[in-house]
Formats: structure tokens, sequence, C-alpha cells
């Protein structure tokens, strides 16, 4: 079969490889379509970061680049292993797509996502979506009920979103702030309103990006660079601030103006992955007593994510801007989203 593999920064190759066999306890899936994930992008412009280098195999997977990428992906059932009877061949499908361990402090806690020897599927090994077929364990695996497998696509990025918002553990009718339009916070924008959050700004130096939000369910949006994004939000708020804030920009000075738009006792959530160490002046943070939260991955927000889909609540076909064919995938794919322009959300690959 035809897949995408990483062999090292700026090395991405579409090659042929064995198609997987199912094993006991697991699903073959036909990949139909697989977003590139900013974390895609990172591998092929710094990597390997979370590809494991040659020579050191992952502990989890035991694996070692070339590996085969793509974590946002869905597809159909190809095939069941004979011990799985709880699914049918061509129903649709979408996979969470974490290696966990189940035995370290974070896992049985029920912090599975924060586990000591995590590995994702599509980077660390056992294989990925950007591939024709993947082989996966049953538990990973999700029914997409009426959900198409274009938007089932969309389901691993709204699951990030979806546990970003519920680490903020806000009331409904809160007001949020959300700092960064890029993919993962227009997502953070359209989870907020389908779950029932009061008025919404988006602060966003791009004019594109800042249409989008509003497109996603954004009440206003903000340009950091043309005015104060912490006095406009407290105008929204009768001059409190935001219950909360999202930082989905991994830069200093939007931590700092998350910890400003807040209103005393606000909750800042962490969503960006940081490529250097954050600084940060306290002070503000203290004298507030500003809560300030981390966020990684997922924990239980798949199926909620496919029930809000279902149910209408969440819609996220606008989020795709562009569909390729997976010889495409550096140029039509890859280049395009690192030209600099914004111009796109989510590209979808067809394997």
């Amino acid at each position: 079969m035809r897949a995408a593999r990483f062999h090292g920064r700026g090395d991405i190759r579409i090659e042929e490889i064995p198609e997987p066999a199912v094993r006991p306890g697991t699903v073959k899936i036909k990949v139909d379509w697989c977003g590139i994930c900013g974390t895609d992008l990172h591998e092929y412009v710094d990597g390997p970061i979370f590809c494991p280098a040659p020579g050191e195999p992952h502990p989890m997977t035991g694996e070692t680049s070339p590996v085969v990428l793509g974590h946002e992906f869905a597809g159909t059932v190809a095939e069941l292993a004979a011990d799985v009877d709880d699914l049918s061949v061509g129903e649709r499908v979408t996979v969470e797509p974490r290696l966990v361990c189940r035995s370290c402090p974070p896992c049985l806690a029920g912090h599975h996502n924060s586990c000591d020897r995590a590995a994702t599927i599509g980077l660390a090994g056992g294989g990925g979506g950007l591939a024709e077929y993947i082989v996966v364990d049953r538990e990973l695996v999700f029914s997409l009920g009426e959900v198409t497998t274009e938007a089932g696509a969309l389901i691993e990025p709204l699951a990030v979103a979806h546990h970003a918002v519920g680490r903020a553990e806000i009331a409904p009718g809160a007001s949020a702030a959300v700092f960064g339009a890029g993919p993962i916070g227009l997502l953070i924008v359209t989870v907020l309103k389908a779950t029932g959050a009061g008025h919404i700004s988006v602060v966003e130096p791009s004019a594109g990006r800042r249409r989008r939000a509003l497109d996603a369910g954004a009440d206003a949006v903000i340009d950091p660079l043309a005015e104060r994004a912490d006095e406009r939000i407290r105008e929204f708020t009768d001059g409190a601030g935001a219950d909360v804030a999202f930082e989905c920009a991994g830069a200093d000075s939007v931590l700092a103006g998350c910890v400003a738009a807040v209103k005393a006792r606000g909750t800042v959530v962490n969503v960006a992955i940081w490529s250097r160490p954050a600084t940060l002046d306290m002070i503000p943070l203290v004298l507030k007593e500003v809560r300030l939260v981390g966020t990684i991955c997922y924990a239980g927000d798949h199926q909620p994510v496919i029930d809000l889909l279902n149910a209408g609540k969440l819609s996220v076909n606008r989020f795709i801007t562009r569909r390729i064919d997976l010889e495409d995938l550096v140029e039509g794919g890859f280049k395009a989203l690192l030209d600099g322009t914004g111009d796109h959300i989510k590209i979808l690959v067809r394997p």
C-alpha cells in the first residue's frame, strides 16, 4: 500500500510498504481522509521531535524512523479480528490515536493523556492515517454514526479543543477570550459555542483569521496590533474581564495578555505547545489570583465530540479549506500550510 513516511527533517516520502494485517483485538480501517496537524509541520521543519530518531526506538512502539505520519483520520472498517464483534465492515469510524501504558500513576488515576510513556499513532509508530490502511486496537476505534468521514477527520483536533474547554471548568454562560485563531483556537471557539459559553472574544492579528473566527461563532474579534485586548475585553464584560482565556499561540506576550484579560480569580488555559521556555511576569497573576492550567490531548473526549456532531451542535466543514491526494502531500499540503499566508485551516488528504 502507499504511505507517507517521515525519514527526517524536510524528508517525507510517498512509498510502497506492506499492508498491515489484523491481529487479535484489532480493527483494520481503510482511511478515507487524514488531516495535516501543526505537529506534523513541526516534524517536517524541525524534526525528529515526537517521531523516534533512527537508532532510538520509542519505548511504547519499539519503532524508529522512518514512520508513517498522520493522526487526524477517519475511514471505514475494512476487516475485523475474529474476537471483535461490535463493529461492522463498511462502518464509518475514527480513532483516538494515543497508545498508553495503562500502568503508570497518571494512567491509573484516569489521566491517560498524561501517560509517562505515551505514543501518538502517526508520529511515534503504530501506522498512521497518511496510508491506505491502518490496524488499531478496538478500544481506540469510535463509530461515527451519521457523521461523514470528512468531518470525522476533524474529530481528533476537536477532541483537543473539547478537552481544553473542559480544563477551564467554566459555568454555562461564562465569558471567554481565545488568543490565537489558528486551527485549534478556531475549534475552541466552536466547542465553546456548542457547549453554552457566553460572550466569546478572539484576539488575532491576521485579518483573514479574524473573519474565520466570526464565522466559527465569536461575538467579537480584536486586532492586538491596533488596540489593547484586555481593555476591549473588559468593555464586553462590564469591566470585570473574561472568566477564562485560552492561550493558543505559544508566545510570551500572548500569555501575559491572557493574564491581563481575565477577571480576578479567572482562569488561563495554556493550549499551545511551546517551542521554548516561557517567560511570564508572575506579579499580575498573583495579585489577581489567576489560575493557570495546562492541557494536553484528550481523555474521554472523542465520544462527546461525536455526540455533538451527530446532534448538529457542531459544524466543522467550514474549516476544511483544501482536499488533496497523497502524492500532493508536501507541495499542496505541508508547503501550503507553511507559506505564511494563513489562508488554510485544515487540509485533508486522500490516501
